[in-house]
């Protein structure tokens, strides 16, 4: 796959939005054995979600921003801090910086919308890609789907 070019963008046609629940799929259905029923939830519909795409259409990988008061369950009830979640990166564009690049992307998002911080639950394996880009883990492991996660939140 050298040699491709990709760019990130948020997910705004249907078609985008479809891409990113495609590799959703692959990643975490098919790869790691989350159940369907639970990789998909109401926050989808709230959500600002993005899109890695390779110049020739191909999705590389994807992310999900929920805002402030979509994300309060997740992020202690502060409206100020985002949730980032879903972050997927097919098999064939790992280690191509795709996944720094949803990051980033989301993190953009989060700015855009006026947010201070941005939380997520890493798997516990993700920890020292999320703390490479600025993010520190606090509070105790959790399963989440039967895998081992921690809280991690990087300030804006």
């Amino acid at each position: 796959m050298s040699g491709h070019a990709y760019e990130v963008r948020v997910a705004e046609d249907p078609a985008d939005r479809e891409a990113c629940f495609t590799v959703r799929k692959e990643v975490f259905v098919v790869e790691q054995g989350v159940p369907e029923d639970i990789e998909y939830d109401a926050y989808d519909a709230v959500a600002v979600h993005v899109l890695a795409v390779r110049e020739d259409g191909v999705p590389l990988g994807t992310g999900r921003l929920l805002p402030g008061d979509a994300a309060a369950g997740k992020t202690g009830g502060d409206p100020s801090v985002g949730s980032l979640g879903r972050l997927a990166v097919t098999q064939a564009a790992r280690g191509l910086g795709v996944g720094a690049a949803l990051v980033r992307a989301i993190e953009d998002a989060a700015r855009a919308r006026g947010l201070a911080a941005v939380d997520l639950h890493a798997q516990t394996h993700a920890l020292g890609f999320y703390e490479r880009l600025g993010y520190v883990a606090y509070g105790p492991e959790f399963p989440d789907a039967g895998i081992p996660h921690r809280a991690m939140r990087r300030v804006l």
